[in-house]
């Protein structure tokens, strides 16, 4: 299995409000935004991403981070080998990703995902 990106996934009550710092400040773009989501990124490398939520549409719980895996369904199977908490089952969402969420041993959040 490959991680294709890592991407921070902050929170907060308004995901558009730093729109303007992430543009003028690191020089991203906003290329997602779903209401409840947004995503900024860096035009000449798509995969530098920062996600800002004010909460999740489906899950139970926010995530700390989000990683894109080559194969969403052997990382599921992997973390459900190990016993792992998982926090969210593998879905396929509305939005074009098949993801799960999973606590890591030091207890943060992590929504695995795979694009359909």
């Amino acid at each position: 299995m490959a991680v294709k990106r890592i991407v921070p996934d902050f929170q907060a009550q308004d995901p558009t409000a730093g729109a303007g710092f992430y543009a003028e400040v690191l020089g991203l773009e906003l290329v997602m935004d779903l209401g409840w989501v947004v995503t900024f990124a860096a035009p000449d490398n798509p995969a530098a991403q920062i996600s800002v939520l004010r909460r999740d549409a489906t899950a139970p719980v926010q995530p700390d981070v989000s990683v894109e895996v080559d194969d969403v369904d052997g990382a599921y199977a992997a973390a459900q080998r190990r016993g792992c908490e998982i926090l969210h089952p593998l879905t396929d969402e509305p939005w074009g990703v098949r993801r799960f969420f999973v606590r890591d041993p030091t207890g943060k959040v992590l929504n695995v995902l795979g694009h359909c």
